[in-house]
C-alpha cells in the first residue's frame, strides 16, 4: 500500500537526516582540531520498483557522506619549528609507535613535539616517520619500510667525520715566483717557505682534532705548487705528513684554470690516521673550471675569503629544524648543525577514499589506491612548512546553515510520519 510507503520513506527521511546532523555536529566540534578534514553529506533517492501509471510507491532517501580529505585548511603561523605543514598535495607518514611493526598511518596533523625519549609525536601520539641521512647527507629509499621514527637528540656526544672542506681564496697574482728549484713535500718538511698558508682543523671518526695545512708558492706566471700536509707529521702515516700536493694554474683573467692544473690535487682526501681512528672521504671544494667560486688570482694581497669545515664532536641538542624540502637538521649548542632526517610526504591516487583512524589520521583502503611515497615537492606532493600548523578546513558559517537545514528537514520528515499515522488511524476505524 502506497500509505505503507510513505511512512517507511519518512522514517527513511529522519534516518538520513540525523547521519547529516551527525557530520554537522562533527565538524563543528572539530573547528579547532590541526588539520581537520571535514564531512560533507550528500543524498541519493530511493526508488521502489513498479509503474507510477496507477499508484506510486515511495521509496525515501539515504545520506551518504563524503570526506572532504583533499581539501586544504588555512596555513597558520606557530611558535614551534617543529610544528609542521604541507603546503600542497599529501601526508605525513606516521606510526602509532617507534618501532617499524607499529601500524602505518597517514596525517596533516602536524603539531609534532620532541617526547621524553626524543621522538616527533603529534598530539594524537602518531609518531613522525623519515629517513635516516648518512654523514654525506645521503638516504637509502626501499619503500615505507626504510623509514624510521624521527629522532635527533640521539646525537648529542656523537663524532662525525670531516666530510668537507670549502676554500675560497685569492692568490696574489704579482707575488714574485720561487727562486730555486721545488720538490713535492718541500712545504712539508719546511724546506721551502709557502707565500700563501691556510690551515684547518679538521676531526676523525672519534671526534678527535687534528690540524692541515694547506701551501702555496708560485713557481710561473699563473703558476702556483700546492700541498696540503699534517701538523704535525706523525698525525698521518703519509710521509712527512704529506697528503697531496700538485699544480694550481689560472687562466688569464684570474679564474681557476682547472683542467690544466693537477687533478690528483683537487681529488677527494682519505687520511690514515696514526690514533687508529676512521675517517671519511674529504671533498675539497676549491673551485670550479673558470670560475671566481674559489681559488682565485689577482693583483690584491693573498687572503682567504671564505672558508667552512664540517665535522666534529656534537654537543648538547638545541633545536630542529625543517626545511621546505623536509630535511630535518639537529642545531647543536655549540653553533653546529648537521643534517638527520629526510621527510617523506605520501601521496594517494583517491585521497578522499583513505579510511578515516581517531587522532586525525588516514589509512590505506582499496577507495584510495597505492600510497607513493616522495620528497617533498616530487611528482606532484607539496613543500612542508615549518613553524606552521594547518587549520580545519571546515566552514563554521556553511555548517550553521547546514545545521538549520538538517533540522527543518528533519522536523519535516517526522511531520510525515505523524501525518502517515493519523491517515492509518483514520483508516482503522473505518471498520467500526
Amino acid at each position: 500500500m502506497s500509505l505503507y510507503s510513505a511512512l517507511y520513506a519518512g522514517a527513511s527521511g529522519l534516518n538520513a537526516q540525523s547521519t547529516a546532523m551527525a557530520g554537522v555536529a562533527d565538524n563543528i566540534t572539530n573547528i579547532n582540531t590541526i588539520g581537520y578534514k571535514g564531512v560533507s553529506t550528500e543524498f541519493r533517492t530511493l526508488v521502489t520498483p513498479g509503474s507510477t501509471k496507477s499508484q506510486y510507491s515511495a521509496g525515501g532517501v539515504a545520506a551518504a557522506p563524503q570526506a572532504l580529505i583533499s581539501k586544504q585548511g588555512l596555513i597558520q603561523a606557530s611558535s614551534s619549528q617543529t610544528d609542521l605543514a604541507i603546503d600542497g598535495a599529501g601526508f605525513f607518514v606516521v606510526r602509532s609507535g617507534t618501532g617499524g611493526d607499529s601500524d602505518l598511518a597517514f596525517t596533516r596533523a602536524g603539531a609534532f613535539k620532541p617526547d621524553v625519549m626524543g621522538f616527533l609525536r603529534n598530539t594524537s601520539g602518531y609518531y613522525l616517520q623519515g629517513w635516516k641521512l648518512d654523514a654525506a647527507g645521503n638516504y637509502t629509499d626501499t619503500g615505507l619500510g626504510s623509514l624510521q621514527a624521527v629522532r635527533a637528540s640521539d646525537l648529542t656526544g656523537s663524532a662525525s667525520a670531516t666530510s668537507q672542506i670549502q676554500l675560497r681564496a685569492n692568490l696574489q697574482s704579482d707575488a714574485p715566483v720561487l727562486a730555486g728549484a721545488y720538490a713535492a713535500g718541500d712545504m712539508a718538511t719546511g724546506t721551502v717557505t709557502p707565500q700563501f698558508q691556510r690551515s684547518f682543523d679538521i676531526y676523525d671518526a672519534q671526534g678527535s682534532a687534528h690540524r692541515i695545512s694547506m701551501g702555496f708558492v708560485k713557481t710561473a706566471p699563473n703558476e702556483w705548487q700546492a700541498e696540503i700536509f699534517a701538523v704535525p707529521a706523525t698525525d698521518v702515516t703519509a710521509a712527512d705528513g704529506l697528503l697531496t700536493s700538485g699544480t694550481v694554474r689560472f687562466n688569464p683573467d684570474g679564474s681557476l684554470d682547472l683542467a690544466g692544473s693537477t687533478a690528483a690535487f683537487f681529488a677527494d682526501l682519505t687520511p690514515t690516521w696514526t690514533n687508529g681512528a676512521g675517517s671519511e672521504p674529504i671533498n675539497l671544494q676549491l673551485g670550479s673550471d673558470g670560475k671566481l667560486d674559489g681559488l682565485i688570482q689577482f693583483s690584491g694581497a693573498s687572503a682567504v675569503i671564505s672558508s667552512a669545515v664540517n665535522g666534529g664532536l656534537a654537543g648538547n641538542l638545541a633545536s630542529i629544524e625543517v626545511d621546505e624540502q623536509g630535511v630535518v637538521s639537529a642545531i647543536f649548542d655549540d653553533g653546529t648543525s648537521r643534517k638527520v632526517f629526510q621527510l617523506p610526504v605520501a601521496t594517494f591516487l583517491n585521497p578522499d577514499g583513505l579510511t578515516r583512524l581517531s587522532g586525525n589520521a588516514y589509512a590505506l583502503s582499496n577507495a584510495s589506491g597505492a600510497v607513493a611515497i616522495n620528497p617533498p615537492g616530487a611528482l606532484g606532493s607539496g613543500m612542508i612548512a615549518s613553524s606552521s600548523l594547518e587549520g580545519s578546513n571546515v566552514d563554521l558559517a556553511q555548517e550553521f546553515t547546514n545545521m538549520i537545514r538538517f533540522q527543518r528537514a528533519y522536523s519535516a520528515s517526522s511531520k510525515i510520519v505523524t501525518t502517515v499515522d493519523d491517515m492509518l488511524q483514520e483508516l482503522s476505524n473505518l471498520k467500526r
